[in-house]
């Protein structure tokens, strides 16, 4: 009969055989293979992305500059006008007649005028010879007069004159006509509130961009610590709602001088063609811009992660092994980090099969290259092909 002891102490050997087999598995798996690129410095462009708003470059509310009855409407709303097109016309009854008035008072200043010069030369003549010198003065004060009511006449003809002409409205400036807001028919009063429409110029067209006053003062400590060479000049690009890229580049009107209470912002302005219209008023748009280049690493946004707090990290190797680093970026560039602290040039960094990586893991890199669509690629012996990496284990 067996002995039961021995029967119990037999199966504590084979379980601890059997979990002792997986253990030892472990221990042998080979290395696991990794995806690595070597980094290097290069002059990077620093573009800034800003939200955008555009703004029209001239915007004018038409409104009348004497009192009257519409009579016609002689634009078509959504054309487009040029400065001194008409676009309303007033009743000129009342100004016709101000204007044959006004005329006629300069007639008859003028006809005094010269009556009273005749007076004045005559009596010039004949001071001394039975016409006093009083009597000279007198006539020259008439003569005076009368010029100065000659003066006041033809004011008052230049103003009947401007008066008649702004019966007819037209646009100051060139632009896109609105619809009208008033009929024929309707009266209108001199410097009225409500505009009988409005002109909006579109080419060219401005777009204000919104840059955090922080990100700039982060650009003047990269500019006094040397990492940054700025442009002399400024110009922007656009990325429309529809994530189209906008044909025109735009040159810095304004730079900016203040900082929003409510947004912590700087208005940028800046000026773009617009010969298609495209760009609207109030339209929202991305804008990039280029402010200068820096010499910094490039790390691919794909290699890098980062933890709670916010602190970006990527792995590298250092003697066939894993390392973590911790990196400081000021920007991105194509999708990748602008890297200023935490790699080197000559590194090995991890792109391909870092997930699950432990500090210290003993890894076998593969090189590998990124392709024109950015994605990973094992680099082959032969220069001008490349193949897809092998699947990590």
């Amino acid at each position: 009969m067996p002995n039961p002891v021995s029967s119990f102490l037999a199966l504590i050997l084979v379980a601890c055989a059997v979990a002792a087999a997986p253990a030892a598995a472990q221990q042998q798996m080979p290395p696991k293979k990794v995806g690595v690129v070597e980094l290097k410095r290069e002059n990077v462009p620093r573009i800034v992305t800003l939200p955008g708003r555009a703004v029209a470059v001239q915007r004018v509310g038409i409104r009348p500059r004497v009192s009257g009855t519409v009579t016609e409407i002689l634009y078509r709303e959504g054309t487009t006008l040029e400065a001194g097109d008409p676009m309303f016309r007033i009743d000129d009854t009342t100004y016709q007649a101000a204007l044959a008035s006004a005329e006629a008072d300069v007639s008859a200043a003028t006809a005094a005028q010269s009556q009273a010069r005749l007076a004045y030369e005559r009596a010039d003549r004949l001071v001394g010879q039975g016409l006093s010198q009083a009597e000279l003065e007198s006539r020259k004060a008439d003569l005076e007069r009368a010029t100065a009511q000659l003066k006041a006449a033809e004011a008052a003809l230049d103003v009947a004159r401007a008066e008649l002409g702004w019966t007819t409205v037209r646009s100051p400036i060139a632009g896109v006509a609105s619809v009208a807001t008033v009929s024929i028919g309707d009266l209108v009063s001199a410097a009225q509130a409500d505009a009988l429409a409005t002109v909006i110029q579109l080419d060219p067209i401005d777009v204000d961009m919104y840059e955090p006053s922080t990100r700039i003062l982060r650009v003047v400590d990269d500019i006094e610590a040397g990492l940054l060479d700025v442009h002399d000049t400024l110009s922007a690009s656009l990325t429309l709602e529809n994530g189209r890229s906008y044909d025109f580049e735009g040159e810095l009107l304004s730079p900016g001088f203040t900082v929003s209470m409510s947004t912590g912002a700087v208005d940028r302005r800046f000026r773009f063609d617009n010969p298609d219209h495209l760009l609207l008023p109030g339209m929202f748009v991305r804008g990039s811009m280029e402010i200068g280049t820096m010499n910094a690493i490039l790390v691919s946004q794909s290699a890098a992660t980062r933890d709670r707090s916010g602190q970006l990290t990527a792995w590298v190797l250092e003697d066939g092994k894993a390392a973590q680093r911790k990196l400081v970026e000021t920007g991105t560039y194509q999708n990748q980090w602008i890297v200023v602290e935490g790699v080197r040039a000559g590194d090995q960094l991890i792109v391909d099969g870092f997930q699950n990586l432990r500090v210290g893991m003993d890894v076998v890199p593969v090189a590998v290259e990124y392709d024109a669509a950015g994605v990973i690629r094992e680099q082959s012996a032969d220069a001008g092909s490349s193949q897809p990496p092998s699947q990590s284990e």
